[in-house]
């Protein structure tokens, strides 16, 4: 039976884990976690926010040889749940990441963001939720 969703996972091109880290560190707020070892040496990056965690894994290329087609997330996302979304949306563009918003969700307030190397990522806010 599931319990609960334990990460997402999106891709990224090999030598992006340092854009990653100040994107999801410094923009988002969130915390850089340690990968296991065996991992580790794939590249990415994994991250966390209470019980939220984000993976990164680095796309390499096809078996056989040939060049990595990394395409990031441009429809599918994760859903981040957030608080206060105006000042958060705010903290976003004043580090320079574009904020959309979209009204087309009953009861929510939420936007749509890009991390560096081009993953949709939506953050939404519950209405009546968004004291300060």
């Amino acid at each position: 039976m599931l319990a609960a969703v334990d990460h997402v996972q999106l891709a990224a091109p090999s030598g992006a884990e340092d854009a990653l880290r100040a994107y999801y560190t410094d923009v988002l707020g969130m915390t850089e976690i340690p990968k296991p070892p065996v991992l580790a040496a794939r590249g990415g990056c994994w991250f966390q926010a209470g019980a939220v965690q984000l993976h990164l894994g680095i796309e390499t290329a096809p078996a056989g040889g040939g060049e990595c087609h990394c395409r990031p997330a441009k429809k599918a996302h994760p859903g981040l749940r957030v608080t206060r979304i105006e000042a958060y949306a705010a903290r976003l563009q004043e580090h320079g990441a574009k904020v959309i918003w979209d009204d087309s969700l009953p009861g929510h307030r939420r936007f749509y963001s890009e991390d560096p190397v081009g993953n949709r990522l939506e953050f939404l806010e519950p209405m009546g939720t968004g004291a300060l």
